[in-house]
């Protein structure tokens, strides 16, 4: 296998989704959320995924259990008497449409405290750790992820975040190995100006590393992405592939980037993995999922470029 990964997923979620196969329609359970689509494409890239989580011990806590360690990682759950969060979408048409949703109740002193001290043992376990965002951010203080992040990264681990708002600024200063962000985040965070284009990514690139963090990758939908390796600004030029369903992208990128970090990899080859895994999402309709022999072959294609002005 290709090394040891925390993910630390507070609250997955239940998705229902109902799809149109023929004249039937089709209904699908699957265990969701940023976490799980991250952890999902780490450990089809060959990583071993020890998941920690808080899940519900109600019906939808018991049914996302089974789906989790279906997925084959290690599930490591705190159990609470609230239940875990779901939604429900209809996929029969070509958009999805949301039909109800629940995040679920904010973790309490007590789940916050448990799951910390979970983390924390496995995440030095493993070395490697990713802090994953969830559905609201209501549900998780982000002193959580603060603590977290800090202890994590004094202690020897490295710890990997795909975070935004008040989440993202409490790890900033943890001493991230690699941060993955969308253009969307950084602006609507204040940490970037979207009227100065590519410069304004430019700078906020640099005040994050100035920040503490080593590597960053900037998301930027149909635009190529801005890496930040190695003191060199770079675009990322991803190859162009027919859409099916741009959702998960990102967590994707995040994931392939992690998976090549996680076996000892070097930061271009991880770039270039990341992008490839994010760009074969786009053409499935399942998040976080790829084969890993596409994005191998992906990957060779993907080209890093200086950015121009940077």
């Amino acid at each position: 296998m290709g090394g040891q990964v925390m993910v630390f997923a507070p609250a997955p979620q239940l998705t229902v989704t109902i799809e149109q196969v023929g004249d039937e329609p089709e209904l699908h359970l699957h265990a969701g959320g940023q976490a799980i689509w991250q952890a999902r494409m780490i450990s089809s890239l060959g990583a071993d995924v020890t998941f920690c989580a808080v899940l519900g011990d109600g019906e939808v806590g018991h049914v996302l259990t089974t789906l989790i360690e279906q997925e084959g990682v290690d599930l490591k759950a705190i159990r609470r008497r609230s239940d875990s969060g779901w939604y429900v979408h209809d996929r029969r048409g070509d958009e999805r449409q949301e039909i109800s949703q629940h995040a679920g109740a904010p973790l309490g002193r007590h789940d916050c405290d448990e799951l910390y001290a979970l983390a924390l043992s496995e995440g030095l376990k493993a070395g490697l750790c990713v802090l994953s965002g969830v559905a609201d951010p209501s549900m998780v203080s982000p002193d959580t992820y603060r603590r977290l992040g800090t202890d994590l990264q004094r202690n020897g681990a490295k710890v990997a975040a795909d975070l935004s708002g008040e989440h993202l600024d409490a790890v900033l200063d943890a001493g991230l190995t690699f941060l993955k962000v969308s253009d969307e985040e950084l602006y609507a965070d204040g940490l970037a100006d979207e009227s100065a284009g590519d410069q304004g990514i430019v700078k906020a690139v640099r005040e994050l590393a100035d920040r503490g963090v080593e590597t960053v990758v900037i998301s930027r939908a149909e635009k190529p992405a801005v890496a930040f390796v190695d003191g060199e600004v770079l675009q990322v030029h991803m190859p162009e592939l027919s859409v099916r369903d741009h959702h998960g992208a990102g967590d994707s990128m995040t994931a392939g980037v992690v998976a090549v970090l996680a076996r000892g990899g070097e930061l271009h080859e991880a770039i270039r993995t990341g992008a490839a895994a994010g760009a074969l999402n786009v053409t499935r309709h399942g998040l976080g999922t790829g084969r890993a022999d596409a994005i191998s072959e992906l990957a060779g294609r993907v080209r890093l470029e200086p950015l121009e002005g940077s």
